[in-house]
């Protein structure tokens, strides 16, 4: 065994102790389950009696826990899925939304807005593993997720115009930049879900999984693909792609040049050139 398996074999029984008991350390919620496992944090969005709907409870929970990963350096990226084979998340709540006025409309959309940014900006990956319905705020949850994934019987949809609204938490914008504007409008305008195949078709999803129970187990390959790799440099690309309608350019110039200075991208070059393989450290 080599000085940098030797290495490896020793770093991955750290992780794996470190990694039990930050899991014991994380929150318990109510309307979300997590589980933590080879640095990959799944959060199931668990209100199956309503097809697991965004209440405003589980938006603020959402936001706790990202947070809380964030800063947890045992989490390494983020999968959400959701409870049961019906629904990943079936839209927001009708009865919190049945409330709203001009008022608080805008404070409920904010902060929405807000936390799907936090997602869609978040420095660790973060995958969607749609099962079933992705309806409403829950395509706008998937959309703002970095990669992803549905099993084949799952649906998407905007359908907010069927109660006199429209998507509040960043469907419009995310929708139009995802597939372009003729198909979004459509989609939001007419209220019609669309199957998986369809979705991968229009870019909307990267992959359809065809038999449900190997849904997680691709999330989890592409995310342990992922881990592999230089988290700074992870982070930056995430970064960078955020802003590409923007700045994009000078972004990714910056991204590249703070790379060069990172003791990852030192490793990466010289196990590249060594022929072996890179052992990260995000530093």
């Amino acid at each position: 065994m080599g000085k940098h398996d030797i290495l490896r074999h020793w770093l991955s029984i750290i992780q794996s102790v470190y990694l039990n008991i930050n899991l014991h350390t994380m929150k318990n919620y109510t309307n979300l389950t997590l589980n933590l496992e080879e640095r990959i944090l799944t959060i199931t969005v668990s209100r199956p009696e309503s097809l697991n709907a965004l209440n405003i409870e589980t938006i603020e929970e959402i936001k706790d826990v990202l947070e809380e990963s964030q800063n947890n350096p045992a989490v390494g990226g983020i999968i959400f899925t959701g409870e049961g084979e019906k629904a990943f998340v079936a839209g927001a709540d009708i009865t919190e939304i049945a409330e709203l006025n001009e008022v608080n409309g805008r404070r409920f959309s904010e902060n929405g807005q807000e936390v799907f940014s936090e997602i869609e900006n978040s420095e660790k990956p973060v995958i969607a593993a749609v099962n079933g319905f992705a309806l409403g705020g829950g395509c706008e949850l998937a959309m703002a997720c970095h990669i992803r994934l549905a099993s084949s019987n799952a649906r998407f949809g905007q359908p907010e115009v069927n109660l006199g609204i429209v998507p509040g938490y960043g469907g419009t914008q995310r929708l139009t930049k995802l597939i372009g504007k003729g198909r979004a409008l459509e989609i939001m305008m007419t209220g019609e879900m669309i199957d998986a195949h369809t979705a991968e078709r229009y870019g909307l999803v990267n992959h359809v999984i065809e038999q449900q129970h190997e849904l997680m187990p691709k999330a989890r390959e592409i995310m342990r693909k992922i881990l592999t790799k230089a988290p700074l440099a992870v982070g930056m690309v995430i970064a960078s792609a955020n802003s590409a309608d923007s700045n994009g350019y000078q972004v990714e110039a910056n991204s590249f040049a703070n790379c060069c200075r990172t003791d990852d991208f030192q490793e990466g070059t010289s196990a590249f050139l060594e022929k072996r393989k890179p052992l990260f450290k995000g530093k």
